[in-house]
């Protein structure tokens, strides 16, 4: 029922924040305020986003808690929802979730509602060595085997970039 009434209250919010806007300044500057915070919050998506994805690789790369970064990436994609619906009252809530301080909040908010009541982690992988030899595989090994074969140096255009 909550859904239903988001769905009705907030339309309803936004054509009244349109015509007050809108008999003040008049309709191009409302329009292009509307065109003006989707155009910045689009860059603004962009940078935070590309950052948050790579806090994501580095805490994944490093092994460490991802939910922060994932947390971010999240509501920074909400965000990118709402700036690109024309409306001042989305593009309000739009612009506050880009601030780090709101979503810190908000993430606080919904982790003391939330309780985890078990958590566990798959077993470490292990080699794929066919005679079941058990030894994990470290992450951190730089050392890669493999076999290969020598082909035969071809002239002319590889299939890929020749014209038929």
């Amino acid at each position: 029922m909550w859904l239903f009434a988001l769905f009705v209250a907030v339309p309803i919010l936004e054509i009244a924040l349109f015509i007050q806007v809108g008999g003040w300044l008049g309709l191009w500057p409302t329009l292009a305020i509307v065109i003006a915070t989707a155009a910045l919050g689009t860059y603004l998506v962009r940078r935070q986003g590309l950052a948050e994805l790579a806090r994501i690789q580095g805490s994944l790369s490093n092994l460490s808690d991802p939910t922060r970064p994932l947390a971010h990436g999240a509501m920074i994609l909400a965000s990118g929802l709402l700036l690109l619906t024309p409306g001042f009252f989305t593009d309000g809530l739009g612009f506050a979730l880009l601030v780090p301080g709101v979503r810190d909040a908000i993430m606080g908010y919904v982790r003391k509602r939330i309780r985890v009541q078990s958590f566990t982690m798959g077993a470490p992988p292990h080699s794929a060595d066919p005679q079941g030899d058990p030894r994990p595989i470290d992450p951190r090994d730089d050392v890669v085997e493999g076999d290969y074969v020598e082909m035969p140096r071809r002239d002319g255009p590889s299939g890929w970039t020749e014209r038929r």
